[in-house]
């Protein structure tokens, strides 16, 4: 008995470094092949792009785990690019009311407490004023995009509300807190499927939209990407919503309901299916992104204390599978995350019905920052 205990023991031990080890490749990999933050994602111009604030995300947190200031230059240089001294961002456009604006402005907070650069702090306000004339449905959570009107999308939780959070907490507004809140309480009313535990990928208030189911006004499927930014907007949020706050525990039931029924969707080799209750489907396959966000919040919400420590088990299978069946090592010793849905959203030109078909046949491609950045943030959780 006490030698198989060892055994395990030491295995774990190993696994937690060697999940380390991986996150820091991965992210020497990124930089290798993108020397610039703007080019993340396959980036063809200088843009404040969503999925680059993803990747960028990744690097502020290898610097932290680190220790090494490369991963917080390489953040820095773009935003100091990409931000001019009045706090004005290159393309961004307020009117457009689109919540993937907000994402990459997370990075700003550690940009302005590293180098007090005052344009950093007019980039955040500049942001938050969106956030405060953004449109809302009647119940208070943010349109997606203008051009998406009555529209709530578990996407959105994650680019906005853990920005809007920290804010509050960053500049002592906590009314705003109760606001994010509010907003995370309505979606999961909006979104929630008690027959699947799982979450639709969107509500539409109005019912006016050809996806939009006429009775509930959510869409028709179970994305996995979309429910993997909703855990990771859950698992993040709560680094800001204080500890006495009087609905802390229920967006702490929701991190807990979603432990308890993602892995019954986890297939044997530890990973997620593009639409996730239909892996049968001709064209469905084991997608990196999903099974990276799931990775990064099973373990960051054990870390945390919202999950029992036995869940972790599921991030390390996760980490297994996507380790055997979707990392591809290069012969320049790189690191390559293959199988990344490159898009997927709803309605629009042409027009996304949210069907499984249109899921599955969405593009593939490799080393997708929502997938990149995701898998390394989970491996630094992982070895914590």
């Amino acid at each position: 008995m006490k030698i198989v205990f060892l055994f395990l023991f030491s295995f774990i031990c190993s696994q937690v470094v060697q999940a380390q080890k991986t996150g820091v490749l991965f992210a020497e990999s990124e930089m290798k092949r993108f020397p610039e933050a703007w080019q993340l994602d396959h980036g063809k111009r200088l843009y404040f792009g969503y999925a680059q604030g993803v990747g960028c995300t990744a690097m502020l947190l290898a610097w932290k785990e680190t220790g090494d200031r490369k991963y917080l230059d390489y953040v820095e240089q773009w935003a100091d690019t990409i931000i001019n001294e009045k706090g004005e961002i290159h393309l961004y456009k307020q009117e457009t009311y689109n919540l993937d604006y907000i994402n990459p402005g997370k990075i700003l907070f550690d940009l302005y407490k590293e180098t007090g650069k005052a344009k950093y702090k007019l980039a955040m306000d500049l942001l938050m004023k969106q956030l405060n004339n953004h449109p809302r449905t009647l119940e208070g959570v943010y349109w997606h995009k203008l051009i998406y009107p009555h529209q709530i999308w578990l996407d959105g939780l994650y680019m906005a509300d853990p920005f809007m959070a920290q804010y509050a907490v960053t500049f002592d507004q906590p009314a705003l807190i109760n606001d994010v809140v509010n907003q995370f309480l309505v979606t999961a009313k909006r979104t929630y499927d008690f027959k699947t535990g799982l979450y639709y990928h969107a509500f539409d208030e109005s019912r006016k939209e050809r996806w939009a189911d006429k009775v509930t006004g959510h869409s028709p499927n179970f994305w996995g990407r979309s429910i993997g930014w909703w855990f990771m907007a859950l698992v993040d949020v709560l680094d800001f919503v204080p500890e006495n706050h009087p609905q802390r525990p229920e967006i702490i039931k929701i991190i807990q309901g979603l432990g308890d029924t993602l892995p019954k969707y986890q297939d044997t080799n530890g990973l997620w299916y593009q639409v996730m209750d239909k892996p049968t489907y001709k064209g469905n396959y084991h997608e990196a992104s999903v099974s990276s966000m799931f990775m990064y919040g099973y373990a960051k919400a054990v870390k945390m204390g919202y999950l029992n420590k036995k869940y972790l088990r599921i991030a390390e299978k996760a980490y297994e599978g996507i380790m055997k069946d979707l990392i591809v090592k290069n012969a320049d010793g790189t690191l390559t995350l293959t199988k990344c849905c490159a898009v997927s959203g709803l309605g629009g030109r042409p027009y996304r019905d949210g069907s499984v078909g249109y899921y599955v046949n969405e593009r593939i491609r490799d080393n997708d920052s929502k997938a990149t950045g995701p898998f390394i943030m989970g491996c630094f959780y992982l070895g914590k």
